[in-house]
């Protein structure tokens, strides 16, 4: 046999070999695995489930945006529905009838929660790791402090005289920007989750003679991503929502006031001029009042719910591990 009739028998074998392996992966991934009729009604069952527990979910939702956009007098006569009654912007209306404010508010309050995000998650992160390290010392007595503060705090009184009077932030966006920081919930939950992380990946880099700060940025901090975004999710939420402090400290002492504290200055002269018009002759039933709180809770909602898709694949991870106790 020649060597051409030699190799076209070889190719002729190889591209057979290539069709049938084909054949067969297509045939695997054709194939069904065959259920049995549990197995279907259990399916069913929790689609079913799931299904009516989104639904429970977003019902409330979908009636505060329907009453958001329903005229006051409505409101008051048929109660709050599923779809607008009365369709109106009135609420709206009064919220942005200060352009200028409002987005002053919306750059304060975002300026805020992305800086302190930020930096928070750094410092609750390397706390974390110092927590961690087994050749630090004093990791214990530090941990029992921060512990310590979770069961007993100063008080109002001497936490309001300490940051107004001795640090002198009455008036300033940093008395509501630093005590948010860290929390010390934060710091154990993060502490708790780098227990995940193998020890002699620390004494690794050591050994390469890599210095502590090389050692977290470089090899802890990228294995800490379900922590990071479980943590910075809780960050951002209590950044976005805060209202309290902003009430103690700012007060009427700043012109662009968190968008939280905005909004409820907005409900509360509503209300105060609802009250003020009650005993006179001035229909009250076309001042927003129902509608307004629901507007206000649209418009403080919608832009924090874009955030939370980028960090749902970590946030249930973050949680239970950093759950464990130890």
């Amino acid at each position: 046999m020649l060597s051409s009739d030699i190799g076209a028998v070889a190719v002729t074998e190889t591209l057979g070999k290539t069709a049938r392996k084909r054949k067969a992966v297509a045939a695997e991934r054709t194939r069904r695995i065959r259920l049995d009729r549990s197995d279907y009604v259990i399916r069913g069952v929790s689609y079913v489930s799931i299904s009516v527990f989104v639904l429970f979910c977003l019902l409330p939702f979908i009636m505060i945006v329907s009453a958001s956009f329903s005229s006051e007098s409505e409101i008051m006569k048929s109660g709050f529905g599923l779809l607008p009654k009365g369709f109106s912007f009135t609420a709206y209306e009064y919220i942005f009838r200060a352009p200028r404010q409002i987005i002053g508010s919306y750059v304060v309050t975002i300026v805020m929660t992305v800086a302190g995000t930020a930096i928070g998650l750094f410092i609750i992160a390397m706390t974390g790791f110092a927590l961690y390290r087994q050749d630090f010392r004093l990791r214990n007595y530090i941990a029992f402090f921060i512990y310590f503060t979770t069961l007993f705090s100063a008080g109002l009184a001497p936490t309001f005289l300490w940051i107004g009077r001795d640090l002198g932030l009455r008036g300033n966006y940093l008395a509501v920007f630093l005590p948010l920081l860290m929390t010390p919930w934060l710091i154990i939950l993060m502490k708790n989750f780098m227990r995940t992380i193998p020890y002699e990946i620390i004494e690794s880099g050591k050994i390469d003679g890599a210095g502590d700060f090389r050692i977290f940025v470089q090899l802890a901090l990228p294995m800490m991503k379900p922590a990071l975004a479980t943590v910075g999710l809780f960050l951002a939420l209590g950044y976005w929502n805060e209202w309290y402090l902003s009430s103690l400290y700012l007060g009427s002492t700043v012109e662009f006031k968190p968008l939280q504290y905005y909004l409820y200055n907005v409900i509360n002269t509503a209300n105060a001029l609802r009250n003020s018009v009650a005993g006179s002759n001035v229909s009250i039933t076309d001042l927003p009042s129902n509608t307004l709180k629901m507007a206000s809770a649209v418009v403080a909602t919608v832009p924090i719910l874009f955030a939370y898709p980028f960090v749902q694949k970590y946030f249930v991870s973050g949680i239970t591990v950093g759950a464990v106790k130890g």
